[in-house]
């Protein structure tokens, strides 16, 4: 079997990832680029019976210029020289490349390809959307331009997997080096100051190519394979004088002059005058007026389709979790490992995974939104009213990606290219409400609203589901506000911006990306369950001393002054040996600062608990309320509502302590994970510590005001 590395490259909405996800299938992985924290999604195709490609899907890119941090990645993977190959990561070299262009805007994307000829590494020209270019009308003569080009040209449908097989066969061909394509006709013709620049370096450097070379003399500053010494070499040789802004646009002029007729000849349009039907949909979703109401309007029906959509899968992985739990304390005899394994790893675990429906239903829905057009056309319809608030258009898609995490939400904020607009975007985006909180909400809106409760048509729990997020984003949107009025850069900001025509979501594509999507919740947010349902089984299975054994003592004796019956004593014993254990300590410790808030010390417990990953609390209230006679028979919800105060007799989670701990976790950052990608993408603790203090801070006086007033 041998084995190749081939890039897929492309500008963004050029269908790459669908190409990708035809090639690969479930066979992908997501990891990061060597010394960076971007994605970097790899799969493998096997081409033919002894021939096996990792395919790596880089983010969409428009030039060797770049204007943000992904679009950096292709050019520092592809500057590096041959010279330096030892010093890469191993397996960062590729045997081709794989360049994926939307046929039906060609020209626009045939710059970065032309500025990739320059390179010498084997390439595959795919024209994808060949079934949209049908629809409108466009011929492409295949055979013609690859001829003009020099190169292989397989016209393709990511989405359907036309051509696909065929491009196999030339991907086979190019990695065996049995392509009879070579030479370059789009090649830059230098200037003579640009051709000694260029010479000098690549002589120095032993750089493979002058255009190479060229890159270095263009990028030296910020590219992360040179040293400081190299850099201050490179300096010296291009001189002071070099004007890499006149370079850059000389340079654009140039290819597009040598492209743009190839393109005119082998590309026609046998339809010609006729409004296209993206066109007629703009013309309401762009709306000054309804494209706003269009979007708020979806994101209701995506709030409402989480509810009601997961209540019967929710209910079986429910009653899955707890017949497992009988079948496991039938099968194993009393004994702390079954305590643990019961009251600990499984009373956590449910505690979580029962609402994954919800988690699957919420990316399902914003991947259909991404991958039929629409979220191109809410970047560009918000993103006047983003400015006002030190944002950008760009900044909706980090917004509305925290819905789901605010993890790659915060990443994806690399493709904007202002200091100043990324920066407030990147502290405000935690503030939206992502599906950890699912849970956290899911349980608590049950105390607030009946379930039976209507305005309306609409289900008054999601109303207040929806009106939770909504508080997040009028959080966000003011916090943004104000650290505009804060920060200040002198950096101007621009949207370019590439409309993609709309088009049916590829259920394919849809489906992989909710799979993936949720496996990595699922793994993540388990990891951390399984080893906090742990920790907090063991604070609260021991105490200091002999805690536990006079809080026993102490409860039987109430029993027996109150005459309790056997399954009342039991809950008694229970209850006083937990607030007894270390865990009860621990809870005790922080009641007096959240009791103005309407928390008791068990909620204390888990909001400590809940700052690994805010689902935490589901499982940290779980395993608490696992530790009883009748744990087995009831769930989480149903201890909680049935919860009392000791000393008031009053139900603990009333409407004023749940919709105080429901905006306590609309504003607080309880994500561990999210501070430290935070650190990660701003490079300080700085700006993670800032973030945390002014959030915690809104969390404490949201929930305080509202405890207050309502009780």
């Amino acid at each position: 079997m041998q084995n190749f590395k081939i890039a897929l490259i492309g500008n963004p909405n050029c269908g790459k990832s669908s190409l990708f996800n035809q090639l690969t299938g479930l066979r992908q992985k997501v990891g990061n680029f060597h010394g960076v924290t971007v994605d970097k999604k790899s799969g493998v195709a096997n081409l033919t019976d002894d021939i096996k490609v990792n395919f790596v899907d880089f983010p969409g890119t428009y030039s060797f210029y770049p204007t943000s941090i992904d679009e950096r990645i292709v050019v520092g993977t592809f500057a590096r020289p041959e010279a330096l190959a030892d010093s890469w990561k191993e397996g960062e070299q590729y045997d081709s490349i794989l360049y994926v262009a939307d046929i039906t805007q060609l020209e626009k994307h045939l710059l970065l390809f032309s500025q990739i000829r320059e390179l010498g590494i084997p390439m595959v020209l795919a024209l994808n959307m060949s079934d949209v270019a049908k629809e409108s009308g466009l011929e492409m003569d295949v055979d013609l331009i690859a001829k003009k080009l020099n190169i292989p040209v397989v016209q393709v449908s990511g989405r359907t997997g036309e051509g696909v097989d065929g491009l196999k066969k030339e991907l086979v061909n190019v990695v065996l080096g049995k392509s009879e394509f070579s030479q370059n006709q789009l090649k830059y013709n230098f200037s003579k100051d640009e051709k000694a620049i260029a010479h000098e370096l690549q002589v120095e450097f032993g750089l493979s190519t002058e255009y190479q070379a060229w890159l270095w003399a263009q990028h030296y500053e910020w590219l992360p394979f040179l040293t400081a010494a190299q850099r201050i070499r490179i300096k010296t040789i291009v001189t002071p004088e070099f004007d890499g802004l006149k370079y850059q646009v000389r340079e654009t002029m140039q290819r597009f002059e040598k492209f743009g007729p190839i393109v005119r000849q082998t590309l026609v349009k046998t339809k010609t005058g006729e409004e296209t039907f993206s066109d007629k949909v703009d013309r309401v979703v762009t709306h000054r007026f309804m494209g706003p109401v269009l979007f708020f309007g979806l994101m209701m029906i995506i709030f409402q389709a989480i509810f009601s959509w997961s209540g019967y899968p929710m209910d079986l992985i429910e009653a899955g979790f707890g017949k497992l739990d009988a079948g496991v304390k039938a099968l194993l005899d009393e004994s702390m490992f079954r305590d643990l394994l019961t009251d600990g790893i499984l009373a956590g675990l449910g505690g979580v995974l029962i609402f994954i429906p919800q988690i699957a239903i919420l990316f399902f829905l914003i991947s259909i939104l991404e991958e039929s057009g629409y979220m191109a056309r809410a970047v560009y319809l918000f993103d006047n009213s983003m400015r006002r608030f030190g944002l950008n258009g760009r900044s909706i898609v980090a917004l509305v990606s925290g819905g789901a995490c605010a993890i790659p939400a915060i990443m994806s904020t690399r493709t904007i290219s202002n200091w100043k607009e990324r920066l407030i975007t990147i502290m405000v985006t935690p503030l939206i409400s992502c599906s950890a909180r699912l849970p956290v909400y899911a349980v608590l809106v049950g105390f607030v609203v009946a379930a039976d409760q209507y305005f309306g048509v609409f289900n008054m729990q999601g109303l207040v589901f929806m009106g939770l997020y909504l508080l997040g984003i009028v959080a966000a949107l003011g916090a943004g506000w104000v650290f505009n009025k804060i920060l200040k850069t002198e950096e101007t900001s621009y949207l370019m911006l590439e409309m993609p025509v709309y088009r049916m979501p590829m259920i394919r594509n849809v489906l992989l990306n909710v799979y993936e999507k949720t496996k990595t919740f699922v793994i993540e947010a388990g990891k951390v369950i399984f080893v906090i349902s742990i920790v907090l089984w063991l604070m609260a299975s021991f105490a200091p001393g002999d805690g536990m054994k006079l809080a026993e003592q102490q409860a039987t004796t109430i029993a027996l002054d109150k005459k309790l019956g056997v399954a009342a004593t039991e809950n008694l014993i229970a209850a006083k040996k937990i607030e007894a254990s270390y865990a009860g300590h621990l809870g005790k410790f922080i009641e007096p600062v959240i009791r103005p808030l309407g928390f008791d010390w068990k909620i204390g417990i888990a909001l400590i608990t809940s700052f690994a990953a805010r689902e935490v609390f589901v499982g940290t209230m779980a395993t608490i309320y696992s530790i009883g006679s009748d744990a087995e028979e009831t769930s989480v919800i149903d201890r909680m509502a049935t919860e009392v105060n000791p000393d008031t007799g009053e139900l603990i989670y009333n409407r004023a302590t749940s919709l105080s701990l429901l905006i306590f976790y609309v504003f607080a950052m309880q994500c561990m994970s999210t501070l430290a990608v935070v650190k990660r993408e701003t490079k300080s603790w700085k700006w993670a510590m800032i973030q945390f203090v002014f959030m915690t801070a809104l969390a404490y006086l949201g929930s305080l005001f509202t405890y207050q007033i309502l009780s």
